[in-house]
């Protein structure tokens, strides 16, 4: 049952009760009413409009993604983290993948968050052919 019509069958309901509306009780009762029946009217409205915007928005979704496919399609997401500052690290012990921060690669070694093997860093011998300083520490 929606609401509106919980509001109408309260409207009938009072009207079959035979509440005299010239009294305090009856005037006050038929205003409840009134504004139920206007919240529940807003109340549809405010559903139907959030209808007719997700419609909107899955079509929008669509839209984007068809221009992704169109336009991106060749871009490769490879070097993301590299230009935030993470380097991605896979462990020899186990082959977990992970990124690390430049300030990790500084501290000389972390542990595995798969296995916990003990990886260490030495930048120090750095060949500047290698993914952690891109050609930098040479």
């Amino acid at each position: 049952m929606t609401v509106t019509e919980k509001v109408a069958y309260l409207k009938g309901l009072a009207e079959g009760m035979d509440i005299d509306a010239a009294t305090k009780e009856g005037k006050l009762l038929n205003a409840i009413i009134d504004v139920l029946s206007d919240m529940a009217l807003d109340l549809e409205d405010l559903a139907d409009d959030v209808t007719e915007i997700a419609e909107h928005v899955d079509a929008i979704d669509e839209d984007l993604d068809e221009l992704e496919t169109d336009y991106y399609e060749d871009y490769e997401d490879e070097d993301e983290d590299e230009d935030d500052g993470f380097y991605d690290i896979t462990c020899p012990a186990c082959g977990e993948e992970f990124a690390v921060d430049e300030e990790t690669l500084l501290e000389g070694s972390i542990g595995c968050p798969n296995c916990g093997e003990n990886l260490e860093f030495d930048l120090d011998e750095c060949d500047g052919d290698c993914d952690c300083c891109e050609g930098d520490c040479e």
